[in-house]
């Protein structure tokens, strides 16, 4: 599992624009002040940060001691000062410390900090002469006495041609008093932050070199295939032949983004890999890497030793008889892939295997390693393959993430979250997520290249048939509707109902229908009325309404009767809540009449069906009143 490289998850700089004098740091970083007392660290940060993110050593010591200058105070004005870089970096704030930090245990301890918080440490060094931070020191009458000062410049002095070995990802020096008055802060991005970037997308899952299957995907969705003839390298229509596609053209200004694992297993990973990197190249596409490349990037690695399993040995032949440039190109293209991306304000996250909250928009070995495996508990099933902790049933965050890896035989919204890989190669579909729209599109394998290790569709476990799991139903849930699209339950909304379901209602898969409730008016303005028809126009023709069909409304109960043509044991009557109406006995008369009055109506034949659902009155209204009565006001 490789470590993250400058030129992957660091920042985005264009070094055009920078000056001599501009020091480039990630938006999101915890900054070291380095520096012997009187070097002019503390001037230094209120001019060239905001006054809130500066933590100081000198601060936290009066704060626990009402003296910052009381040595003795040092250890818990460290420990208060850790306690509010952690919690600055923990809610995605900028820090900077005010500290000399010229030993390398005290910059130890807060680069450990950074990492903790998955943020980049920088150090901006003052390598002031000493002469100046003495004479500093005795025109602020501070009590530190040359000696003092002289250590701190040597330990910084012996420190500074290691700082790059401690962790710290970019460091800065200033030598001169001049060149710390001329320095200008620049805030870069981190290359995975595109919050500027509203889209729209069509995000697509794990492809594995399925090139047919992408090319149809496209196409659905309104993609204009641009093809290349190998004999010539002169682009062509799809009539000329041998077809390449090397780029696809959006509609409507959209872009493709690539859930990663485009190689491997798969008929045509070349096609994949020279489609998608036309389409990234043309900007017509994102993709972020799949553990694939990542071990294709290895394996094409001088000296790196990897297991040509999952496909890999393939892909390592067919790159091999394209030649030494293409397959260079393959390899800087996996190489300079980013983890993940953040678009869209924040709304959207994709990453190869998903990304929890904590890490969304952080740079790390770890946040990468969890765009890329998942989140592993370090164990192997009985196919071999690594248990994966389920991280999105514990996901809470804002941001919709999208993903793959993993391929499951259907899509599943999860906590605003939604695997893609529905295992094309293994016979399953390929999935893509249009967004914002949050449409599914979907294309059939034209068949099984390759056998999963696990199987795509695994047996259902053994289950009571009467049993409500609780499982099924508690937490946040999101439900993928036909015509709404996703709808969000949340979790109190689902023990409320849970509740409900489980004390009052009849079994739920007897529940075919659920009536909507009648929203009351609003409270009439007319005398003596509390609520009037008036009301109810009003609102309707607000709502641009034009026809409104108005009924008798008589003083039943509202029912709901699904009736068999067979005796069936789904036959009920039951409340618009789900409860069952009758006893047993009487139900078994009711539905016995109701049968028989559709068979006299010959509703089955006219409607060819073999069961009705009837949304009707239950009158009178005093068979439902008694039991309310006695049983819910009365108590």
């Amino acid at each position: 599992m490789s470590e993250p490289r400058d030129a992957t998850d660091t920042m985005s700089v264009d070094g055009s624009h920078l000056t001599e004098h501009d020091l480039a740091i990630p938006e999101l970083s915890l900054v070291l002040l380095v520096g012997a007392s009187g070097s002019g660290k503390s001037t230094f940060a209120a001019q060239a940060f905001a006054p809130f993110e500066v933590v100081s050593s000198d601060y936290c010591r009066g704060v626990v001691s009402n003296d910052p200058t009381d040595q003795n105070a040092t250890a818990d004005a460290f420990a208060l000062l850790h306690e509010i870089v952690a919690t600055r970096l923990r809610r995605g704030l900028l820090t900077v410390v005010d500290a000399t930090n010229v030993q390398p245990s005290a910059r130890k301890s807060l680069i450990a900090l950074a990492k903790d918080h998955d943020v980049l440490p920088v150090a901006i060094v003052l390598d002031i002469d000493e002469k100046t931070c003495i004479e500093r020191n005795k025109a602020r009458n501070t009590s530190f006495g040359e000696s003092v000062v002289h250590k701190q410049v040597t330990q910084l002095r012996q420190s500074l041609k290691g700082l790059g070995r401690e962790g710290l990802r970019h460091i800065h020096i200033l030598t001169t008093p001049e060149q710390v008055e001329q320095a200008r802060i620049v805030r870069t991005r981190l290359f995975n932050d595109l919050h500027d970037d509203h889209g729209p997308f069509d995000v697509i899952g794990d492809v594995h070199g399925c090139l047919d299957e992408l090319v149809e995907i496209l196409s659905k969705m309104g993609y204009d295939i641009i093809y290349s003839d190998p004999a010539d390298g002169i682009e062509s229509g799809p009539t000329s032949g041998p077809p390449t596609p090397i780029d696809a053209i959006p509609p409507e200004g959209r872009r493709v983004i690539f859930l990663g694992d485009l190689i491997d297993r798969g008929p045509n990973v070349v096609g994949v890999l020279r489609l998608a990197m036309g389409m990234t190249k043309n900007g017509h596409a994102l993709a972020v890497p799949g553990n694939h490349e990542a071990k294709l990037v290895r394996a094409l690695g001088r000296g790196a030793k990897v297991q040509t399993t999952h496909g890999l040995v393939q892909t390592l032949a067919d790159l091999e008889a394209e030649g030494e440039e293409f397959t260079i190109a393959v390899r800087q293209w996996c190489d300079g892939l980013i983890s993940h991306y953040v678009l869209d304000d924040g709304r959207l996250v994709v990453a190869h295997a998903g990304l929890k909250e904590a890490y969304q928009g952080r740079a790390s070995g770890r946040v990468r390693a969890f765009a890329l495996y998942g989140d592993t508990t370090g164990e192997s099933d009985e196919y071999g393959l690594p248990v994966r902790y389920p991280w999105a049933n514990d996901y809470r965050g804002k941001a919709m993430v999208l993903y793959g890896h993993t391929p499951i035989p259907e899509t599943q919204w999860v906590n605003n979250t939604l695997c893609l890989d529905t295992g094309c190669v293994f016979g399953g579909s390929l999935s893509a997520l249009r967004y914002p729209e949050k449409e599914l599109v979907q294309v059939k394998a034209a068949r099984v290249y390759a056998e999963p290790v696990r199987p795509l569709r695994p047996p259902d476990p053994e289950r009571e048939p009467d049993i409500i799991d609780a499982t099924d139903v508690l937490g946040r849930r999101t439900v993928q509707t036909r015509w709404m699209g996703p709808l969000t339950i949340q979790a109190e909304q689902g023990a409320g109902a849970f509740e409900v379901m489980s004390r009052f209602a009849a079994e739920p898969r007897r529940l075919a229908y659920l009536p909507p409730t009648m929203s009351p008016v609003e409270t009439s303005h007319l005398d003596n009325y509390l609520e009037h028809p008036l009301e109810a126009f009003a609102y309707f023709a607000k709502q641009g309404v034009g026809e409104v069909i108005c009924e008798e409304k008589h003083m039943g109960s509202r029912a709901v009767a699904f009736v068999n043509r067979i005796p069936s044991r789904t036959d009920i009557v039951h409340t618009r809540t789900g409860r069952p109406f009758f006893a047993p006995g009487l139900e078994e008369q009711a539905i016995t009449r109701l049968r028989a009055a559709v068979d006299k109506a010959g509703l089955w034949d006219e409607w060819d069906t073999d069961w009705v659902l009837l949304d009707a009155e239950l009158l009178p209204w005093s068979l439902k009143a008694e039991s309310l009565i006695r049983g819910q006001y009365l108590p």
